[in-house]
């Protein structure tokens, strides 16, 4: 071969070279960002070629989820069916929103927290699996409260259940050496973390407690721009589904609970979805309205829209949207919950929420709303609703919200 033949082949070898440096740069160090509630998120058939984004499965619907009555492909239910339900604290304080993941979960939980402003819990198993476009695709995550350990209970024979801290047995602090001083000033029936470690949350082979605090940066970290605004590092606090399902199988909970050997459903309760998912002919229930403790800033309404025969949510006459998809939450079914409420117990003014006993309600679906009562006879048993006749009630396939309001508290129904 000539000079010319030589240098030739010495120079494209060279530009292969560099082609593939930059090229793994590139994707190492400047991967391709897709912004939430886009049309060039990637989407794929195959989920094991698939490491995040969002999800796309074809094929007939033909599997029901156990949480939301929903009928999933067998692609879907190959994901969920490997995990137990996963729980997660979302603030609702003004400077948390918009919060991310509402739109994947499958049921929500809401409860006054402190001061009338409410936090919520999602539990995440079967809308979950088609992703997000985010790694970390649920948050602001917070702090745990005893009564939402009452509900949780009811997902799992040790459920999944994320947090950051909780309230907990506290006292005040010396100004010198900042350490607790004196006698504990959390009433015992609000120190949520000492009855995680009380239900067997922690322990070796049941340890379904996922607090912040014991997690990796890979799991949860602090996002303090993430929706184009600084907030507090309080409303912060993102984690990542995906690795908490993780961390989890980790330590011995998937479906099974290794140390036990069962399935974390063995004793679960199902509830009824046989409801037609159309409009009523008559509607009595097509706007819901009330607040907490009288705020108007924490003030919700529920707008039925007929043609999508959703609830579209407003926060204080503002549309409450999910930052990972850019959509107005909505949901198929309303439960309100009527509990007995103790204000301001201690010094901390935590509150507390009966939500294991039993109680009247309302059902709002389809346009309308019907008279109900509630019943949980203990902490790990299933809320059973049932209508006036003491028939247990039939949803309609899709999202549940559970609103937990104290006894007495006003709703406004227009039809």
């Amino acid at each position: 071969m000539n000079s010319k033949g030589r240098n030739l082949v010495i120079y494209l070898g060279l530009f292969i070279t560099l082609s593939g440096i930059s090229f793994f740069a590139s994707s190492k160090f400047f991967p391709i960002k897709f912004k939430p509630g886009s049309n060039s998120t990637p989407t794929v058939t195959n989920p094991a070629t698939k490491k995040t984004g969002v999800l796309v499965f074809e094929g007939p619907k033909t599997e029901l989820c156990p949480l939301n009555g929903q009928l999933f492909t067998k692609e879907e239910k190959a994901i969920w069916e490997k995990r137990r339900p996963l729980l997660v604290m979302v603030e609702n304080h003004a400077d948390s929103r918009p919060q991310s993941g509402f739109n994947s979960a499958d049921v929500v939980y809401e409860a006054n927290s402190e001061g009338g402003i409410t936090r919520f819990m999602g539990v995440f198993y079967c809308n979950i699996v088609k992703g997000a476009g985010t790694n970390y695709d649920v948050g602001p995550v917070r702090s745990a409260r005893t009564y939402f350990l009452d509900l949780a209970s009811e997902y799992a024979d040790y459920p999944l259940y994320a947090h950051v801290g909780g309230s907990n047995c506290s006292a005040p602090l010396d100004p010198i050496t900042g350490r607790a001083a004196g006698p504990c000033t959390t009433n015992r029936k609000a120190q949520a973390l000492e009855q995680i470690a009380d239900y067997g949350w922690q322990n070796k082979g049941t340890w379904g407690d996922l607090s912040q605090f014991s997690l990796s940066y890979k799991a949860c970290r602090r996002e303090e721009d993430r929706t184009g605004v600084t907030v507090a590092t309080e409303h912060s606090m993102y984690c990542s589904t995906a690795e908490l399902w993780n961390v989890a199988a980790s330590r011995g909970l998937s479906n099974l609970t290794e140390v036990k050997k069962t399935s974390w459903d063995k004793n679960f309760r199902l509830w009824s979805f046989k409801q037609v998912d159309s409009p009523a002919s008559t509607l009595s229930a097509t706007k819901v309205s009330f607040d907490w403790w009288g705020d108007p800033a924490y003030g919700v309404t529920w707008t039925y829209d007929s043609v999508k025969k959703i609830y579209l949510r407003q926060n204080n006459g503002v549309p409450l949207i999910d930052f990972n998809t850019q959509q107005q939450l909505s949901t198929k079914n309303i439960i309100i919950e009527f509990t007995k409420e103790n204000r301001s117990i201690d010094s901390h003014l935590h509150n507390l929420y009966a939500v294991v006993g039993g109680g009247g309600g309302v059902l709002i679906q389809n346009g309308t709303k019907i008279d109900i009562t509630w019943s949980k006879p203990n902490r790990t048993a299933r809320t059973i609703y049932k209508d006036k006749l003491g028939k247990e009630v039939n949803f309609v396939p899709g999202t549940i919200w559970i609103e937990i309001l104290p006894l007495g508290n006003k709703v406004s129904y227009e039809s």
